[in-house]
């Protein structure tokens, strides 16, 4: 006979969740793991005595925790998604008939606790990680990747230059010289704050895409191919920034950089900053706080990952005085050496092809603020050269121009080219990618989703723990008991008896025969 279940919904006298959650549950196991009773006291001084009781601490960073671990970025569907699933309420701490918070609640509470809050409870679970024993320390691979900002190119607006503004305040100063007294006059607009030189190469670059009709790859309209962030911004979110990977489409995006360990691929440490930021500027500030971090473990780093990004002389001179050796290709357009220009380290200077010295003469500071070494020939030596007119064409004697930190770039390039080099290039790939790719496919990394750099710091750091935490109870959060210790060594010492007892059977049976 056919059934057929007949529901009709009744009140319940007598119910538990956690009768209803099993114990294996992902959200019962980080239930009885993760303990957050220390944000009682760190945020009791954000609150007043009086008024109404706002959200509990706890269950705020429990509603966060859940809204990555789901992948869920939108704070009105992560309270709809929870409120339908028991398990993740018996996690909260609600019971089936109380109200979860308004989303707006979450909102505004993200907005009111510091970033030092995130971070102390980053650390914590960090900590959690190194004692089950899922961080070596000694090997950091980092990355960097542009996260979308919460913000339209469509609402792109030019800035306006510094001068026009200052002569604007000067004459509003001048016609009301009373009400500007005591008060400044400030204006809504941003100004141009780029140096000369870099306006120009942006105007350069323009034109070259006006006489070029093609179309640059990544640009998904005519007009995106001219905005520059040195000439425009986003008034939503100012702190969004115009970057573009190689065949993507031009977006305002946030810079998010992270630090892997290479035993367990744990993450170390996560940062937001403004993505129109090159990688290696910020490698000096992620080693230090991956260094700190470790330090507070008992755990010390010796070898740091990178990309050809990171490739920066300040970069290898700092990592060599932290006694940290460097695993990072050189850039691309750096030579190791000069074709037909041997170089004498004692005497610091270069041998051109028809054997004339080329000594080092001054240093000089580019533009951009790095620092170059000058090695000139002599003028008299160049003039009487049968090779003048195809080594030095245009000027009166050859010049060569080196990094001051070209020592060090060699010695990262000859560690690059070794068998360890390669290696340790595979283990980078290996390690911090594949950790990339799960937090903005599937830990809601995909889009920021609030404003500002200091809010994207904090969803970062937020998906960071969740990623942690995931880990940390598929491979930390379960400790082998002594019972099965005991039961594999038994088993191992039972072996041995079996395998001595089959060689000396093979042993008498070859004498006797």
């Amino acid at each position: 006979m056919q059934g057929r279940k007949d529901y009709t919904e009744k009140l319940f006298i007598s119910f538990q969740l956690s009768n209803r959650v099993p114990k294996e549950n992902l959200y019962r196991r980080l239930r009885k793991t993760l303990d957050l009773s220390f944000l009682y006291k760190d945020t009791k001084e954000l609150y007043g005595n009086t008024g109404n009781p706002s959200i509990d601490p706890v269950v705020f960073f429990k509603l966060l925790l859940t809204g990555y671990l789901e992948n869920i970025t939108s704070d009105r569907k992560l309270l709809e998604h929870c409120g339908m699933r028991m398990d993740v309420l018996y996690f909260l701490g609600f019971d089936i008939d109380e109200d979860l918070p308004w989303h707006s609640t979450i909102s505004r509470t993200r907005q009111l606790y510091p970033t030092s809050l995130f971070e102390t409870l980053f650390s914590k679970v960090f900590a959690l990680c190194v004692n089950s024993g899922m961080v070596s320390g000694h090997t950091q691979a980092i990355d960097s990747a542009p996260i979308k900002a919460n913000a339209s190119m469509e609402s792109v607006v030019l800035k306006v230059p510094a001068t026009s503004v200052e002569s604007h305040l000067k004459k509003v100063s001048e016609e009301n010289p009373e009400t500007t007294k005591n008060q400044d006059v400030t204006t809504s607009s941003v100004t141009v704050t780029a140096p000369e030189h870099h306006l120009k190469r942006v105007e350069k670059h323009h034109q070259n895409l006006r006489d070029n009709r093609v179309g640059a790859v990544g640009a998904s309209h005519e007009k995106a191919q001219l905005l520059s962030n040195k000439t425009h911004y986003n008034p939503h979110d100012p702190d969004a920034r115009i970057s573009v990977k190689p065949g993507k489409a031009r977006k305002l995006n946030y810079h998010c950089s992270m630090a892997v360990d290479s035993a367990e691929g744990v993450i170390s440490h996560i940062q937001a900053d403004f993505a129109d930021g090159r990688d290696s500027q910020y490698l000096t500030n992620i080693s230090l706080q991956v260094q700190n971090r470790l330090k507070k473990n008992e755990h010390v780093m010796t070898d740091l990952l990178a990309d050809a990004g990171y490739s920066n002389g300040s970069n290898y001179k700092f990592l060599e005085q932290r006694k940290i050796t460097g695993w990072i290709p050189v850039f691309g357009r750096y030579k190791h050496e000069i074709e037909g220009f041997p170089y004498n380290k004692e005497k610091d200077e270069y041998t051109c092809p028809m054997n004339k010295p080329l000594p080092f003469t001054s240093f000089y500071t580019n533009k951009d603020g790095a620092v170059m070494k000058n090695y000139w020939a002599s003028t008299k030596d160049c003039k009487a050269c049968p090779m003048k007119s195809s080594c030095a064409p245009n000027i009166a004697c050859r010049k060569i121009t080196r990094t001051i930190y070209d020592e060090q770039y060699l010695r990262a390039y000859s560690r690059q080219q070794t068998k360890r080099g390669k290696q340790m290039k595979k283990l980078r790939q290996s390690t911090v990618e594949p950790v990339f790719g799960s937090l903005t496919q599937f830990y809601g990394l995909r889009k920021i989703g609030v404003l500002g750099k200091l809010g994207a710091h904090k969803v970062m750091l937020m998906a960071a723990i969740a990623f942690n935490l995931k880990k940390y109870l598929k491979k930390g959060g379960r400790k082998p008991s002594s019972g099965i210790f005991e039961a594999a060594i038994e088993s191992f010492q039972s072996c041995q008896v079996i395998f001595r007892a089959n060689i000396l059977n093979i042993l008498n049976a070859y004498h006797f025969s």
